[in-house]
Protein backbone atom coordinates (compact mmCIF):
# COMPACT_ATOMS: atom_id res chain seq x y z
CA UNK A 1 0.00 0.00 0.00
CA UNK A 2 1.15 3.63 -0.69
CA UNK A 3 0.73 6.07 1.68
CA UNK A 4 -1.51 9.00 1.02
CA UNK A 5 -1.44 12.29 2.70
CA UNK A 6 -2.74 15.49 2.94
CA UNK A 7 -0.39 18.36 1.54
CA UNK A 8 0.06 20.12 5.01
CA UNK A 9 1.36 16.26 6.63
CA UNK A 10 3.02 15.41 3.33
CA UNK A 11 4.98 18.99 3.28
CA UNK A 12 6.00 17.85 6.90
CA UNK A 13 6.97 13.98 6.13
CA UNK A 14 8.78 15.67 2.81
CA UNK A 15 11.00 17.90 5.07
CA UNK A 16 12.31 14.89 6.84
CA UNK A 17 13.13 12.54 4.33
CA UNK A 18 9.92 10.91 2.90
CA UNK A 19 8.28 11.05 -0.45
CA UNK A 20 5.59 8.51 -1.84
CA UNK A 21 8.25 7.18 -3.89
CA UNK A 22 10.64 6.25 -0.87
CA UNK A 23 11.54 2.27 -0.64
CA UNK A 24 13.97 1.10 1.11
CA UNK A 25 15.66 -2.11 2.55
CA UNK A 26 13.32 -2.97 6.03
CA UNK A 27 15.66 -5.97 6.69
CA UNK A 28 18.63 -4.23 9.08
CA UNK A 29 15.11 -3.73 11.19
CA UNK A 30 13.37 -6.88 11.11
CA UNK A 31 16.29 -9.25 11.71
CA UNK A 32 17.27 -8.87 14.88
CA UNK A 33 13.82 -9.32 16.10
CA UNK A 34 13.41 -12.09 13.97
CA UNK A 35 16.45 -13.66 15.40
CA UNK A 36 14.71 -13.23 19.09
CA UNK A 37 11.41 -14.90 18.03
CA UNK A 38 9.56 -11.48 16.98
CA UNK A 39 8.71 -12.71 12.77
CA UNK A 40 8.31 -9.61 10.41
CA UNK A 41 4.53 -9.72 9.07
CA UNK A 42 3.81 -8.55 5.42
CA UNK A 43 1.90 -5.21 7.06
CA UNK A 44 5.47 -4.31 8.95
CA UNK A 45 7.82 -5.23 6.32
CA UNK A 46 5.48 -2.94 3.86
CA UNK A 47 5.29 0.08 6.48
CA UNK A 48 8.94 -0.27 6.92
CA UNK A 49 9.88 0.32 3.10
CA UNK A 50 8.20 3.39 3.03
CA UNK A 51 9.02 5.16 6.31
CA UNK A 52 11.89 3.08 8.14
CA UNK A 53 14.92 5.25 9.25
CA UNK A 54 12.87 8.26 9.48
CA UNK A 55 13.01 10.50 12.38
CA UNK A 56 9.90 13.28 12.19
CA UNK A 57 10.82 15.96 14.57
CA UNK A 58 7.65 17.66 15.28
CA UNK A 59 6.22 19.93 18.19
CA UNK A 60 3.89 22.10 19.09
CA UNK A 61 0.03 21.99 19.85
CA UNK A 62 -1.50 19.38 17.85
CA UNK A 63 -5.46 18.68 17.12
CA UNK A 64 -6.27 17.01 20.73
CA UNK A 65 -2.79 16.31 22.32
CA UNK A 66 0.89 18.13 21.91
CA UNK A 67 3.04 17.15 18.46
CA UNK A 68 6.06 14.95 19.71
CA UNK A 69 8.94 13.57 17.62
CA UNK A 70 9.08 10.44 16.48
CA UNK A 71 11.26 8.07 15.44
CA UNK A 72 10.72 5.24 13.09
CA UNK A 73 13.22 2.94 14.06
CA UNK A 74 12.81 -0.60 15.33
CA UNK A 75 16.59 -1.16 16.51
CA UNK A 76 15.68 1.29 19.22
CA UNK A 77 13.24 -1.09 20.53
CA UNK A 78 16.04 -3.34 21.12
CA UNK A 79 16.09 -4.96 24.45
CA UNK A 80 12.08 -4.31 24.86
CA UNK A 81 11.07 -7.47 22.97
CA UNK A 82 9.61 -8.56 26.15
CA UNK A 83 6.96 -5.93 26.36
CA UNK A 84 5.74 -6.15 22.76
CA UNK A 85 5.53 -10.04 22.68
CA UNK A 86 3.31 -9.82 26.14
CA UNK A 87 1.18 -6.44 24.73
CA UNK A 88 0.70 -9.03 21.57
CA UNK A 89 -0.64 -11.81 23.36
CA UNK A 90 -2.62 -9.70 25.67
CA UNK A 91 -3.88 -8.44 22.79
CA UNK A 92 -4.18 -11.35 20.38
CA UNK A 93 -2.07 -9.69 17.54
CA UNK A 94 1.53 -9.96 16.77
CA UNK A 95 2.85 -6.70 17.68
CA UNK A 96 6.02 -5.56 15.93
CA UNK A 97 8.16 -2.75 17.49
CA UNK A 98 8.70 0.40 14.81
CA UNK A 99 9.71 3.00 16.70
CA UNK A 100 10.11 5.54 19.32
CA UNK A 101 7.57 8.55 20.13
CA UNK A 102 8.55 11.49 22.06
CA UNK A 103 12.19 10.75 22.24
CA UNK A 104 12.24 7.09 23.97
CA UNK A 105 9.15 8.14 26.28
CA UNK A 106 7.00 5.72 24.62
CA UNK A 107 7.86 2.94 21.62
CA UNK A 108 5.21 2.38 19.00
CA UNK A 109 4.30 -1.14 17.19
CA UNK A 110 2.36 -2.33 14.77
CA UNK A 111 0.14 -5.56 14.10
CA UNK A 112 -0.47 -7.72 11.40
CA UNK A 113 -3.71 -5.52 10.40
CA UNK A 114 -1.49 -2.22 10.10
CA UNK A 115 -2.56 -0.95 13.16
CA UNK A 116 -0.57 1.69 14.86
CA UNK A 117 -0.14 1.56 19.12
CA UNK A 118 1.55 3.26 21.75
CA UNK A 119 3.22 0.89 23.97
CA UNK A 120 4.62 1.74 27.39
CA UNK A 121 3.37 0.17 30.59
CA UNK A 122 -0.30 0.86 29.35
CA UNK A 123 -1.29 0.51 25.58
CA UNK A 124 -2.93 2.45 23.11
CA UNK A 125 -3.99 2.44 19.36
CA UNK A 126 -3.12 4.80 17.03
CA UNK A 127 -5.05 3.21 14.15
CA UNK A 128 -4.00 1.94 10.62
CA UNK A 129 -1.31 3.43 8.98
CA UNK A 130 -1.37 5.86 7.42
CA UNK A 131 -3.98 7.20 9.27
CA UNK A 132 -1.90 6.94 12.24
CA UNK A 133 1.30 8.70 10.86
CA UNK A 134 -1.17 11.52 10.08
CA UNK A 135 -2.29 11.77 13.65
CA UNK A 136 1.57 11.80 14.75
CA UNK A 137 2.18 14.51 12.73
CA UNK A 138 -0.97 16.70 13.69
CA UNK A 139 -1.22 15.53 17.10
CA UNK A 140 -4.05 13.43 17.29
CA UNK A 141 -4.13 11.60 21.13
CA UNK A 142 -4.19 7.46 20.45
CA UNK A 143 -7.28 5.45 22.00
CA UNK A 144 -6.33 4.60 25.29
CA UNK A 145 -6.92 0.21 25.50
CA UNK A 146 -8.55 -1.01 28.79
CA UNK A 147 -7.35 -4.44 29.41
Amino acid sequence: MKAQFSPDVADVLSAFGWSPERSVDPTPWTSPFEENGIPAHQEVTNFLTQFGGLNIKVSGPGINCAREPFELDPLLCLGEEDRFSEWGEELGVQLFPIGELDEGRFFLGMDERGAVYLVADWIARFGPWPEAIDALVRGVAPEEIST
